[in-house]
């Protein structure tokens, strides 16, 4: 999705005022009665609004509304923190400034900072979001507001700020884990982990994070679809780096709760205080929030973030193909079965576990589109496959980089099964 933005990089943009004037109208009497000459026009009085909450009911639901919302912020938000990055100069018409107003082709990256700085000198970048894991004080976070740091600061919600130390990244689901140096226990307060399989449309959830900079923000919304894939790596990071990753990450949820540059790393709650997934990136051309934001979901993080604590890597399960979602318009360029569903092989990385396994990819022609059909994974160990999500999401939760699956696939029309050894992805 070319438009997809990272949200981590903060600016601080000025504040828009907006003031609504309204003209005062003097309604007139319909009736012809209320006309006494042909001057004199018969005025009705304003009539005084409803209260808005006229009904006890409805009264008594926005308050357990609200003070529900207001629970949520208070448990939640001594859990969230503001993350910090300072990087090291390389030259100065690459350094970057902490602040300042983005580049307007591309509004998450800050633009040059006006005050001068030399080639080594560290200087603040930009913030992004973060939550306490555990006790021991260590913190999740965005790969992509992390990345390329040569210096790491967390703030916590009582405005206090500690030191902190890189402990792990994981590109290619975009999740890091830093530790913070000497903060007291008092503020290390873990966040609950709520379990994102069991995430409907429709949910209510609120996120909290420091978008723009502004720290200690709650924003509301539900969740307006799930299932989503993202690409681990779709912009620049906090550095300034272009990842090259193109992996996806799989099950990811969507919402039009608020989201903006500096959730990164932050905070998807449902109703109960409890996590269930980590805003990563939004769909926008204008790079802020467009009521389209997307979270990596808390099962995917509460499988990276100990290995990454452990051992300062992620193991994830590796095919080796690109694929694309068998839909009618491939069924028609194709000439395909009528109703056709799975994932069409579009390439095979060589050497890769598909490619050993002889998994066929499709002809492509110069431009890239197929032209001749190559296997279509229609499912894998016995569970059916008819988007490239499924593939992908079945990969990422239900096996491990040396298990062997079983794909069915249908060649050159005839149903196949071809047993794979899955390898362990590759990072940057």
């Amino acid at each position: 999705m070319k438009s997809t933005k990272f949200l981590s990089v903060v600016v601080l943009a000025a504040s828009l005022i907006l003031s609504a004037c309204s003209g005062l109208g003097v309604p007139l009497s319909a009736s012809a009665a209320a006309i006494t000459s042909p001057q004199s026009i018969a005025l009705t009085a304003p009539q005084a609004s409803a209260p808005l909450a006229a009904n006890p009911q409805t009264a008594a639901d926005v308050s357990a509304l609200q003070s529900a919302y207001e629970t949520i912020y208070q448990n939640v938000n001594p859990s969230v923190v503001t993350i910090e990055i300072s990087s090291q100069v390389t030259n100065t018409s690459s350094s970057r400034g902490f602040g300042r107003q983005g580049n307007p082709n591309n509004p998450l990256t800050p633009s040059t900072p006006t005050t001068p700085t030399t080639p080594g000198q560290i200087v603040p970048t930009a913030e992004g979001s973060g939550f306490v894991w555990d006790t021991a004080g260590h913190i999740v976070t965005n790969n992509h507001v992390v990345e390329g740091a040569a210096k790491i600061s967390v703030t916590f919600s009582d405005g206090t700020s500690y030191d902190a130390n890189l402990v792990g990244t994981d590109p290619n689901t975009d999740l890091a884990v830093i530790q913070v140096v000497g903060a007291p226990a008092s503020l290390l307060k873990p966040v609950t982990v709520g379990d994102s399989t069991q995430v409907k449309v429709g949910e209510l959830v609120v996120a909290i994070g420091n978008p723009y900079g502004l720290a200690n923000t709650m924003t509301t919304g539900i969740v307006s679809a799930i299932s989503r894939s993202i690409q681990a790596s779709a912009g620049n990071s906090q550095s300034g780096t272009t990842p090259t990753s193109s992996f996806s990450i799989p099950d990811v949820i969507q919402t039009d709760a608020a989201i903006n540059p500096g959730n990164s790393g932050g905070v998807l709650v449902d109703m109960n205080g409890a996590v269930i997934g980590v805003p990563s990136q939004i769909e926008s051309a204008s790079g802020s929030n467009s009521g389209v934001g997307f979270a990596i979901p808390m099962a995917i993080v509460s499988k990276v973030a100990p290995q990454l604590i452990s051992k300062g890597t992620a193991a994830h399960s590796y095919l080796g193909i690109s694929g694309t979602t068998v839909s009618a318009d491939v069924v028609s360029t194709l000439k395909l079965n009528a109703g056709q569903q799975g994932v069409l092989v579009v390439s095979v990385v060589t050497g890769g576990p598909a490619a050993t396994a002889g998994l066929l990819p499709s002809t492509l022609d110069a431009s890239g589109t197929p032209t001749t059909v190559g296997d279509i994974i229609t499912a894998i160990d016995g569970k059916s496959i008819t988007r490239f999500e499924d593939l992908v999401s079945y990969l990422s939760g239900s096996t491990q980089p040396g298990q062997v699956v079983t794909l069915s696939v249908l060649r050159n029309g005839k149903a196949a099964d071809v047993k794979v050894t899955l390898g362990t992805q590759p990072t940057n």
